[in-house]
């Protein structure tokens, strides 16, 4: 499996097959004498800052954190382990909304998409 050309930019899905995102990074387990492997993806805004250089990956970092706090100063990361299949989707086996992935949203969509006349 070629993991850059299978995996990275892949659309990621849950259990109930909700779009979560891309895959945006993938995350190694260096160990001596053996071949990396791949122990989780990262998906999010950080992680895509960093893949065009370090100093837009720390501004992200700390965009973020100052907007949603230090819980959100991270990438959102999946483990490995909880790949269900890989197809023209990556399915995990996660439940979205147990995630802080959509925060961002639910904020924009409760502070100010829902403030516009005729949103509702």
């Amino acid at each position: 499996m070629d993991l850059l050309r299978d995996i990275l930019d892949k659309q990621v899905v849950d259990r109930e097959q909700v779009k979560i995102g891309k895959v945006d990074g993938l995350v190694a387990e260096l160990r001596p004498g053996k071949p990396p492997k791949i122990i989780a993806v990262e998906l999010g805004s950080i992680t895509l800052a960093r893949r065009l250089g370090e100093r837009p990956g720390r501004w992200m970092a700390r965009l973020a954190a100052r907007l949603g706090g230090r819980r959100h100063a991270e990438p959102h990361r999946i483990a490995w382990n909880k790949v269900r299949d890989i197809g023209v989707d990556i399915e995990f086996d996660i439940d979205v909304r147990e995630t802080a992935i959509f925060d961002w949203q639910d904020w924009l969509r409760d502070h100010v998409i829902g403030r516009i006349p005729g949103a509702g």
